[in-house]
């Protein structure tokens, strides 16, 4: 069965900052959680659907936007599907993890304390359609309007014939219904977990910011759009912080660089987890089966893997590493074979890092070049360019 998401605008003409007026209320709850002040359940923030002052007719489509509640998993992430509601201004784009779809005003409810609701529903004229349950919230864009409608493209809006979301003249009847073929996930709990410390991804994005103007050069002058926007918001996220933190620290002889070799380390293992995942997601279960640490690992579904495993997996599996030769692209060799001693040298380095132990910049700067392509081709670049099928 497809899963079905949500497209919608935020509105600036509210008045304040309405996507940081939600998120500070995520982001406190989760202070809450971690506090042992609040049980997990009780993260979570309410989106209202906020009806436009000169609509006086009903959403024309809100009993399909109502019926998504019917597709909805846990909040922990763990169910089958995800349902996601994509938040945007045109400049920045957003992606929330929908706990519950409803008609019924969260604010008439007397068992809430109206913790979880943000001021700018408390206005008099403030009427809305639908709410919207948020157990979390990524960033996918910052302050890019190009990268934000090159990520609505891989959207299709079933209003429209399944036809990508355009911003130019398709964004009416908010929120679009929408599915989105390549079936990405962004709050599997496991791989959460790997790549933010145990933080929820509202936390993470907040310890990320001010890479916007960075993560713009990188696409401009070193990936290329095309290569740029195959890469994973979390990959993106975390090359961008790696080189604003080696750009800004690169002079500094006393600065220590292992944050920038971490992320870095990161990144490689995003994207390499993403495209091992799809490119074994229809191969039957017995051919995808790897003797880890002792034990055998269904590296289709398992995971995610860190960079001494994935080396393992791809180039020492003779089985998966055939596999991967087959489900890849023309970049397949690359990735088999490659590939695997990269991964391996990066994460033989980046261990000590993460355990204290000072990086020198002199083998960071080495691993940095090589990866983005200062005077060669990018071995990140060469990861964005690899397909499956």
């Amino acid at each position: 069965m497809i899963t079905k998401h949500l497209v919608a605008v935020w509105n600036p003409s509210y008045g304040g900052d309405i996507m940081e007026a939600h998120i500070r209320i995520l982001r406190d709850r989760a202070q809450r959680f971690r506090s042992k002040m609040d049980d997990e359940e009780e993260v979570y923030v309410w989106w209202g659907k906020i009806r436009s002052a000169h609509r006086q007719r009903p959403l024309p489509h809100l009993p399909e936007v109502l019926a998504l509640e019917e597709q909805l998993g846990s909040a922990e992430g763990s169910a089958e599907r995800e349902v996601h509601l994509y938040l945007t201004d045109y400049r920045s784009l957003y992606v929330a993890h929908v706990g519950e779809v409803t008609a019924d005003d969260p604010r008439e409810d007397e068992g809430d304390d109206g913790s979880h609701i943000p001021e700018i529903y408390r206005g008099k004229e403030i009427h809305c359609d639908c709410w919207f349950r948020l157990w979390d919230i990524r960033r996918i864009v910052s302050d890019d309007t190009l990268a934000v409608i090159e990520e609505l493209t891989k959207l299709r809006n079933t209003a429209y014939g399944d036809m990508p979301v355009s911003i130019y003249g398709g964004m009416v009847d908010l929120p679009l219904i929408v599915t989105r073929p390549d079936g990405a996930r962004y709050f599997e709990t496991d791989a959460r977990d790997l790549l933010t410390d145990g933080n929820y991804w509202v936390e993470f994005d907040a310890e990320h910011s001010g890479i916007a103007a960075t993560e713009r050069d990188l696409r401009e002058h070193s990936f290329g759009d095309e290569a740029w926007f195959q890469l994973d918001p979390a990959t993106r996220t975390f090359v961008a912080t790696a080189e604003k933190l080696f750009r800004d620290h690169k002079s500094d002889i006393a600065f220590d660089f292992s944050p920038v070799l971490l992320d870095l380390a990161k990144a490689f293992e995003v994207q390499t987890n993403i495209l091992l995942k799809r490119a074994l997601a229809t191969v039957p279960h017995n051919q995808r089966l790897v003797n880890i640490d002792g034990r055998s690992v269904d590296v289709g579904s398992g995971g995610p893997f860190m960079l001494a495993q994935l080396a393992q997996i791809i180039g020492e599996s003779q089985g998966i590493n055939d596999i991967l030769k087959r489900k890849l692209s023309a970049s397949a060799q690359w990735f088999t074979a490659s590939l695997p001693p990269i991964l391996k040298e990066l994460g033989a380095h980046r261990n000590p890092a993460a355990h204290s132990s000072r990086a020198e910049k002199e083998v960071v700067h080495r691993l940095r070049n090589r990866a983005l392509g200062v005077g060669c081709e990018g071995d990140l670049v060469k990861l964005a360019k690899v397909r499956v099928g």
